[in-house]
């Protein structure tokens, strides 16, 4: 069956819709090698795992790791085992700019302290090659400062109970600056009401 004659849904998964937006720009494209750092179940592999992509994916919980190659076996099984790690994105043991673009998905907002951030960041860093895409979903506090607790540092507790590592647009742009990147997009922020916000963050490897 052609990929093209399956319902969106099928065919797309429940891709996140800003990373959608990015295969709709162009960005990301069928010969590059993609690695999904802090994958979770694939959420967000299921079309470029049916259409053929060169998959890499990296998540610390085994289980969630196994669903990951259980997918693969089922929609790409010309891909290998080993490319599926359970590993933390901090010491991902793929090889340095081994990536034309790596995929964060609501990963670095778990980050206990700012240490913790960065490694998760420097881990993602280094597996991109140069001029690839670094496409990140975190939360933060843009829009909602007033709503927000802080717990201590950059923890805090969010109106919908959950607690987070936030960042500002001041943190990413710093970030930004500090890996000697460029923005891809303007930075956009969503707010869901009374609940959290959801930060957009892409970036070209110089």
């Amino acid at each position: 069956m052609k990929t093209s004659a399956l319902p969106l849904q099928e065919q797309f998964g429940p891709i996140d819709i800003y990373l959608f937006d990015q295969l709709l720009k162009g960005r990301i494209q069928p010969e590059m090698t993609i690695l999904d750092a802090g994958c979770g179940g694939g959420r967000n592999l299921v079309y470029l795992l049916r259409e053929g992509y060169e998959i890499l994916a990296a998540d610390a919980d085994s289980e969630a790791l196994s669903s990951v190659r259980a997918l693969a076996r089922m929609l790409n099984p010309s891909l290998p085992d080993s490319n599926f790690r359970a590993e933390p994105m901090e010491r991902m043991s793929f090889d340095d700019a081994s990536a034309d673009v790596v995929i964060c998905s609501a990963v670095l907002h778990f980050a206990r302290d700012d240490a913790q951030f960065d490694a998760m960041l420097q881990g993602c860093w280094r597996v991109l090659k140069p001029d690839g895409l670094f496409f990140c979903r975190l939360a933060s506090s843009i829009g909602m400062e007033r709503q927000v607790q802080q717990i201590h540092g950059r923890r805090y507790k969010l109106p919908d109970g959950s607690q987070r590592y936030l960042v500002d647009e001041e943190l990413l742009m710093s970030a930004t600056e500090r890996l000697g990147a460029v923005l891809a997009d303007p930075i956009k922020t969503t707010v869901v009401q009374n609940q959290r916000a959801m930060t957009t963050w892409v970036l070209r490897k110089n």
